[in-house]
């Protein structure tokens, strides 16, 4: 291969040349083929090579790609705003801002969220909260409200100290409690961080419905965000639902909160929005949230030159009109139930895995040095890095996340196909999974 010019995640790894996708499967141009169990990064909900979102695609493309938000609405954006509205399915309607990646939605809600209470005249309620052992997106703001602490170390001195609140792990509860006797402490604890900043200092709290890549597809406890969501409207501060991940039918409702049937203020979606066919992400805020500010500025202060744009849009309509015709929100929740049943036989079969978690087609791995004292391995061994390659090489995907540990480190896979996955498919990814734990356990003994 020639040399390159493309910085790569590892500078001097050397990566497989992709070729094609075909439903869940990739293939490189040496004609190896690869089980794509993560879609990605938990991005491509409905497989590869889909005719009817190229269609789309090649349609609009034939119309208009790209028209700058200033100066030109269009149908695809407006059928997919009302789209998106119609998903929340809310008492109030919801409004929608486009963007390009998770990291930016995030950014957006912080700022829609800030300039709410700005244009109330309450300037002081200017921070948003978040917990640690979460992930919100790269860019500073972003990465201010992550408590991701291997991704923040590099530039805590440009970061703000937003993530405060433990996170929501039954496996590795920060109280060393069991639930539910432990009587939602977690959530308690937003109280008493609430009261020790004050309220009249916060704007928001945002947090990820199920943690995905700092803690491997962490479950909250029954009653947990029915209980963040009282606290939130006593204090008058906005709750911000990071659905980059979970949100669009990955967990097998149409966004992550809807397990727990809490409607946020502000919410973010990405990677499943459009199924990894086009960079789009998106934040949602009620009309309530958006109602001072139409009586006030009348603007929204943030933008990006691709928002917006006709040819994203409509690729991500012709997403979502996929995932509604294939009923794709309830096969996520049926696959997920038989992907979880059978990757729990694996516990019975490695005592290094510790736990087995998740919802829908996001399911999480934990694994220990210990079961028992819940012991992870050492960081020099890097067993979850050595688990992602031995798997690729056996042509399997999956998504290194880290765990709750607070040190922030531990070692933890995503198991995150696309939603069309098939009983067969599922079953071809949980013996290639334990093909792959069997052979790293020979390599680290």
């Amino acid at each position: 291969m020639e040399r390159s010019y493309v910085i790569k995640p590892l500078l001097d790894e050397a990566y497989p040349m992709i070729s094609h996708g075909k439903g869940i499967y990739l293939y490189d141009t040496d004609g190896k083929a690869y089980i794509d169990a993560s879609s990605g990064a938990v991005t491509a909900s409905i497989g590869h090579g889909v005719e009817e979102v190229i269609e789309a695609m090649n349609k609009q493309a034939n119309q208009v790609s790209f028209v700058y938000r200033s100066q030109f609405t269009s149908k695809a954006v407006e059928d997919l705003a009302l789209e998106l509205n119609n998903w929340v399915n809310a008492d109030e309607n919801y409004h929608t801002f486009f963007v390009n990646s998770g990291s930016e939605a995030t950014e957006t809600a912080m700022k829609i969220a800030i300039q709410h209470f700005q244009e109330k005249g309450q300037y002081l309620k200017n921070k948003v909260i978040s917990r640690w052992t979460s992930y919100h997106g790269i860019t500073l703001g972003a990465l201010s409200l992550s408590g991701h602490k291997k991704r923040r170390e590099r530039f805590i001195p440009l970061l703000h100290d937003y993530p405060v609140v433990p996170p929501p792990s039954c496996y590795r509860c920060p109280f060393n409690e069991t639930f539910p006797a432990c009587q939602l402490k977690c959530a308690e604890e937003l109280s008493v961080v609430i009261e020790k900043m004050g309220a009249e200092h916060i704007a928001a709290f945002i947090a990820e419905p199920i943690i995905g890549a700092a803690g491997g597809a962490i479950v909250p406890p029954r009653g947990y965000y029915e209980r963040i969501k009282e606290i939130c409207e006593k204090h008058d501060i906005l709750l911000i639902a990071d659905e980059v991940m979970t949100g669009l039918g990955r967990t097998g409702e149409a966004l992550g909160m809807d397990h727990w049937k809490v409607k946020p203020d502000i919410l973010a979606l990405g990677k499943g929005l459009s199924a990894g066919y086009t960079p789009l992400a998106a934040t949602m805020c009620s009309e309530s949230v958006l109602e001072p500010i139409m009586k006030g500025s009348n603007f929204i202060m943030s933008g990006h030159t691709f928002s917006a744009n006709p040819q994203s849009a409509a690729t991500a309509l012709a997403v979502l009109n996929y995932v509604k015709t294939h009923n794709l929100v309830q096969k996520s929740k049926d696959n997920g139930t038989y992907l979880k049943r059978k990757l729990k036989t694996l516990f019975n079969q490695f005592d290094f895995i510790g736990d087995v978690r998740g919802l829908g087609m996001m399911v999480g791995i934990e694994f220990v040095k210990n079961r028992a004292s819940k012991e992870s391995f050492p960081s020099t061994i890097a067993f979850t890095n050595k688990l992602v390659k031995k798997a690729q090489e056996n042509g399997l995907l999956i998504y290194p996340a880290s765990t709750a540990r607070p040190q922030g480190d531990g070692d933890a896979v995503i198991i995150a196909p696309p939603l069309v996955s098939t009983e067969k498919e599922m079953d071809q990814i949980v013996s290639l999974l334990k093909k792959t734990l069997t052979e790293i356990w020979t390599d680290l003994n």
